[in-house]
């Protein structure tokens, strides 16, 4: 009989664990929203850097469609909504041409269609190169799941294409060591990375492979020459890291593995992406000192674990930014962009939030008269001799339940109206 009491029981909590989860699911819903309180649509914003998106798939079950956090809440209130927590570049589609007769009561004239939004197989609920979705009705347990930065896509840890999860940059605790991660797919994209420092790759692990770089003899004479015999002036450091495990065709000669195609010193000993002002030539002035844009990969690429503030090291020579807009990812140059940035930023919205509700509050108080005050003041230190006087009186070996404290509301209320 005991036990059975025991299992039915409510769970114990404090009213401090309490609070502190309250305050911790509130804190995560506007890091997830960027602190968007959901009562505006977003279209008259154009395309966002990043905002909270849903799908609608009562609506548009083929998954070519997303909404705002507001739009969610008021027009889709009831649907089969799939949370894509946050995506870039996008303008709310609610009510346009996707949506047939269904019409945005936010914001109803909108364009027929959003042509720079783009959308994935998260739109239709399917996650990873497994295509299950989140949660995965058919699983066991819910595996946490890892989002590229370049595709957005969300993958298993099983599905990333690495021969063990021991690959994955961890700490004793199991908690990521990586700031960001790219998808093996996407890292075919970004084989540039490979020439950089080990200092952008978390826990300084380096993927495995090699790239071919085919360029003019002319261009290539004039990189190592100025790279090894030169001493550059620079504005604060000129960096060109060394390129390990790499193969340079120059009219049929080749430079072996390992040699590096740079020596340039580093004026500071730090990686900036400020560019060497002394010498004249494109390549020499990026801090590869390669045009990447001649670059392809040999072998296949495997994901990529980056660390804080990798996206700082990214070199913005001509060439680079031209390679980086032709491959469409010239969005990782934007401090905006990222993930931890877009928290940051909701972050300081929420506080800013608190802190006028706390004003708005103080501002009321003190609008009021004497009476009022002194009324407001005596009701809270009755609720807190109350309060006192309940917990004391309480049996400490029950745990209190929620019919419990309707009970002493109800009684707080009946006090006051006998003293009224």
């Amino acid at each position: 009989m005991d036990g059975t009491f025991d299992d039915e029981a409510e769970p114990a909590v404090t009213i401090r664990e309490y609070l502190e989860e309250v305050e911790e699911r509130e804190l995560e819903a506007d890091l997830v929203l960027g602190g968007d309180d959901g009562k505006e649509c977003t279209y008259s914003k154009g395309y966002m850097k990043r905002q909270a998106i849903f799908s609608c798939l009562t609506c548009t079950p083929d998954g070519n469609a997303g909404v705002c956090t507001a739009c969610s809440l008021s027009c889709h209130d009831g649907h089969q909504i799939v949370e894509l927590w946050t995506k870039r570049n996008f303008r709310c589609d609610c009510g346009n041409s996707k949506f047939g007769e269904f019409y945005c009561k936010i914001f109803p004239n909108k364009d027929v269609e959003n042509v720079e939004n783009s959308y994935n197989h998260n739109f239709k609920g399917s996650y990873c190169t497994c295509g299950r979705p989140y949660p995965d009705p058919d699983a066991e347990e819910q595996v946490e799941m890892i989002q590229c930065c370049l595709c957005e896509d969300w993958f298993h840890e099983e599905h990333l294409g690495l021969e063990s999860s021991a690959e994955i940059p961890k700490d004793d605790e199991g908690e990521p060591m990586y700031e960001e991660f790219i998808c093996k797919a996407c890292s075919e994209v970004c084989f540039f990375l490979k020439l950089y420092p080990e200092e952008i790759w978390a826990a300084g692990k380096q993927p495995d492979a090699t790239v071919q770089i085919s360029k003019d003899k002319g261009v290539l004479e004039d990189i190592l020459s100025t790279c090894r015999s030169e001493k550059p002036t620079c504005d604060t450091s000129c960096c060109s890291p060394k390129v390990d495990d790499v193969q340079a065709t120059v009219d049929s000669k080749s430079i072996s593995d390992g040699k590096s195609l740079s020596q340039g010193e580093n004026c500071n000993g730090s990686m900036a992406s400020n560019q060497c002002t002394k010498s004249t030539d494109l390549h020499v002035n990026c801090l590869l000192s390669v045009n990447i844009i001649t670059v392809s990969p040999v072998l296949p690429g495997k994901p990529m674990f980056l660390s804080k503030n990798w996206r700082l090291a990214l070199c913005k020579c001509n060439n680079c930014l031209e390679f980086y807009e032709q491959k469409k990812i010239a969005f990782l140059l934007d401090k905006e962009d990222s993930i931890a940035e877009y928290e940051q930023m909701a972050k300081q919205k929420r506080e800013e939030k608190l802190q006028q509700q706390e004003g708005a509050e103080l501002s009321f108080f003190n609008k009021l008269g004497h009476v009022e005050k002194v009324e407001i003041l005596k009701g809270i230190e009755e609720m807190k001799d109350g309060l006192r006087a309940f917990l004391e009186s309480a049996d400490s070996s029950k745990p209190i339940t929620a019919a419990d404290v309707h009970q002493f509301f109800d009684d707080i209320k009946n006090k006051r109206r006998r003293v009224q």
